[in-house]
């Protein structure tokens, strides 16, 4: 970047964390963005001139409100919840709900902006929102989950609609919450639409849709290898998490014939130095999917290392899957040392900022989420397109279809990101071809 540039950057980026003070994964998030299209921007008078940039960083609205339910012992709590609607320039807004309590509107306007970028480059018509609450669902009974589902859905039903607005899940929202939501916004419309995605396969869902995000994100690691005459086979990779991305991300990774060395969750790590085998993953899933378990209880071998991240382990391919800023500069220096070179994001932002350039200087490819994670959202757009023509499609056809798409993400990619000694920079590859897309639909639009 030159100098000039620079002084745009900082510049814009004064003035963004002037009018969202106190928002630093906001911040975070739109700082990567810019850093990258940044030189583009600037050769571009046009769209200088009417102000895409700032504008897109600014959500369409955002929609705050009170979520009052009651426990199974009668007492009253309330929530907060909110919809930041970011931009519908590509089509409605698509992005997931997340309930933790950790969940703010920050941590929102993070997940919805980097949600535009991600829905541009599957080439799907959807623009880019996210929701939630710092609702903690941890130690709720089934009774209390569906009463909460129900209380916010009659809210943020006002709000949505399968051409307006298309929630999904997301960290604390799986297809039991989903279903609770679609149930009540049934009842409160008295009408049928494809409105969620992620819903059960009896009554509308898709094939697939559990696995898109993990499967998606080795398809795409695949594609990065596959540039450079390589692949999967034989490959030791380090994936953290322990959810829906880890889980079937390491599912794939084992059956395209890689070598996977750990899972995590916020109590630490398993480390299986021969690699996970079948029945250790199966065990596994029914911990944490069918028994809400954690790692630690967990006999069938590997090694459990309490309180620490798996970053340590000597591998060819990280893999976080987690949660943001899961990966620090520490982290990335431990992976470099120990020959690491490819980190491909399955969770949202996982790699800090400092730890995300330090990778690059050491020329180790680093695939953000906004590209590697977006199989979840693209089988959601498959399963939008099949409620919309009433049928569904059996497994294989949507799964061929989710290859497609990450390989043409990573063929975007490649090309918008490609380095003079013949290398690619993923990072600003992706937020280049996801900017300009979104960029000239604005622009085309007018004052709007």
């Amino acid at each position: 970047m030159t100098p000039a540039e620079a002084k745009e950057l900082k510049s814009f980026m004064k003035g963004l964390k002037h009018r969202n003070p106190h928002q630093s994964e906001f911040h975070q998030a739109v700082a990567e963005v810019a850093e990258s299209v940044m030189p583009w921007y600037l050769q571009h008078e046009g769209m200088r001139r009417a102000q895409v940039l700032e504008r897109i960083t600014e959500p369409d609205r955002i929609v705050s409100f009170r979520v009052t339910w009651e426990t199974d012992s009668g007492e009253i709590r309330a929530n907060r919840a909110w919809r930041v609607q970011f931009s519908n320039a590509l089509g409605p807004y698509k992005g997931g709900l997340r309930f933790h309590p950790t969940v703010n509107e920050s941590v929102l306007k993070f997940l919805g902006f980097e949600q535009i970028f991600k829905n541009s480059l599957t080439g799907l018509p959807m623009g880019g929102a996210k929701g939630g609450s710092n609702f903690n669902p941890k130690g709720k009974s089934e009774r209390e989950m569906m009463r909460f589902c129900h209380s916010l859905m009659t809210e943020l039903h006002r709000h949505i609609g399968e051409d307006v607005d298309v929630p999904a899940g997301d960290i604390g929202v799986g297809s039991r919450e989903i279903s609770f939501l679609f149930g009540q916004y049934l009842r409160l419309e008295n009408r049928w639409g494809g409105v969620l995605t992620g819903k059960g396969l009896a009554f509308g869902g898709s094939a697939v849709r559990t696995e898109a995000t993990g499967w998606g994100c080795v398809y795409f690691c695949a594609e990065m290898l596959g540039h450079r005459d390589e692949s999967l086979e034989g490959k030791r990779v380090a994936v953290s998490g322990s959810g829906n991305v880890a889980l079937y991300g390491a599912q794939k990774l084992m059956e395209k014939g890689a070598k996977v060395l750990t899972l995590s969750d916020s109590g630490g790590f398993l480390h299986f130095p021969d690699g996970l085998g079948p029945e250790q993953w199966k065990a596994i899933r029914e911990l944490k999917e069918e028994r809400h378990g954690r790692l630690a209880e967990f006999g069938e071998g590997g090694e459990f290392h309490e309180d620490k991240r798996p970053w340590a382990v000597p591998c060819d391919i990280a893999m976080p899957c987690a949660t943001q800023n899961e990966l620090d500069l520490d982290d990335a220096r431990q992976l470099v040392e120990n020959g690491t070179k490819i980190v491909c994001e399955g969770a949202n932002m996982p790699v800090t900022h400092d730890a995300a350039h330090f990778l690059r200087e050491r020329d180790v490819l680093h695939a953000p989420g906004k590209a590697s994670n977006a199989g979840g959202v693209s089988v959601s757009g498959l399963e939008q397109s099949q409620n919309a023509m009433r049928l569904s499609w059996e497994p294989d056809e949507v799964d061929r279809r989710l290859r497609r798409i990450m390989a043409e993400i990573h063929a975007r990619c490649a090309a918008d990101g490609e380095r003079p000694d013949g290398g690619i920079d993923y990072v600003k590859g992706s937020n280049l071809a996801g900017f300009r897309k979104v960029a000239e639909a604005l622009r085309a639009y007018g004052a709007v």
